[in-house]
């Protein structure tokens, strides 16, 4: 059999929604809508992602849990499927108010944050401006704090000209990272096509490339001064049960990006995958459930503050 009749067919056009079997729901922000899922009853769960995903990297973790919890998990603006404008800022503070606008406009309560990537900025952010209404925080390789180190894959897509033609043109972030996030498996290529979907065009990626210019090298960047408020806060959620679940063959958040956290929750269950990749939700699914599980149990929330 030849190499080329060994690759996996292409999947059929919205074959992915099969995996993503759940209703919209859409917020108005200003001129924008803001598109969220919202499945189940009980103490929500909330879902924040990173680049370049959107809310379909948690269908999995939605499906477990959305018979027991109240699962919820927005698409950042420009991401997924919300809107896309092409004159927004796409700064790390703005998505932290959209987040922290949908948590009141919900009126959510006891919640517990599941944050990946960027989502993890962006989900203790809106903790620490709303830290009565978050009750116990889970983290899958991400960082909330000044970055000392920038790996040189995404050095690379922040060239000026070729960062721009590479991510908004032809799309190579989001296509990289769907071999260069895991260690355990490949995604299928329907789970491929899912990922692929909301970013079909040049518009449609504006918000990928925007993610890759925010992270703040310099303390002259604009998102700089609100990463270093985040990371000078996070003391302040230390009366919260944290959990890390860590994929160990990380290239971007390395296990020295858990160890900076340790340093501020040394208290916090730690859980770490050795052969696991970055997007650790993805590659490590079956035994990152049953943890965060027992994480639970371990730490019931108060329903008196439902």
């Amino acid at each position: 059999m030849s190499q080329l009749a060994q690759k996996p067919s292409p999947a059929a056009p919205e074959a992915w929604r099969t995996l993503y079997p759940f209703a919209s729901h859409w917020l108005t922000i200003g001129e924008h809508r803001y598109h969220y899922v919202d499945e189940g009853e009980g103490s929500p769960l909330l879902f924040v992602h990173g680049n370049p995903t959107w809310s379909f990297h948690w269908r999995g973790l939605i499906q477990a849990w959305r018979g027991s919890h109240r699962t919820i998990a927005p698409d950042h603006l420009g991401c997924g499927l919300s809107d896309k404008p092409q004159d927004w800022s796409y700064r790390l503070a703005d998505h932290i108010d959209n987040l922290v606008t949908l948590v009141r406009e919900l009126d959510l309560r006891n919640v517990t944050l599941l944050a990946q990537d960027w989502g993890g900025a962006i989900g203790l952010g809106a903790a620490l401006e709303e830290p009565d209404r978050f009750s116990r925080v889970v983290l899958f390789n991400t960082g909330a704090y000044r970055p000392w180190f920038i790996p040189w894959r995404i050095r690379v897509c922040r060239a000026p000209v070729l960062g721009k033609l590479g991510l908004q043109g032809m799309n190579l972030f989001s296509r990289a990272a769907l071999r260069m996030t895991m260690n355990r498996r490949t995604l299928s290529p329907v789970e491929r096509a899912g990922y692929l979907a909301p970013y079909h065009n040049w518009d449609a990626r504006i918000a990928v490339y925007r993610f890759v210019q925010d992270i703040p090298l310099t303390s002259d960047h604009p998102s700089y001064a609100k990463l270093a408020e985040i990371e000078d806060n996070l003391p302040r959620l230390r009366d919260k049960p944290f959990q890390f679940v860590w994929g160990m063959r990380d290239w971007c958040f390395t296990p020295a990006c858990l160890d900076k956290f340790l340093e501020i929750f040394p208290e916090a269950d730690v859980h770490r995958i050795a052969d696991a990749g970055h997007w650790v939700v993805e590659d490590a699914q079956d035994e990152l459930v049953p943890v965060v599980e027992k994480f639970f149990e371990r730490h019931p929330l108060d329903r008196a503050a439902e």
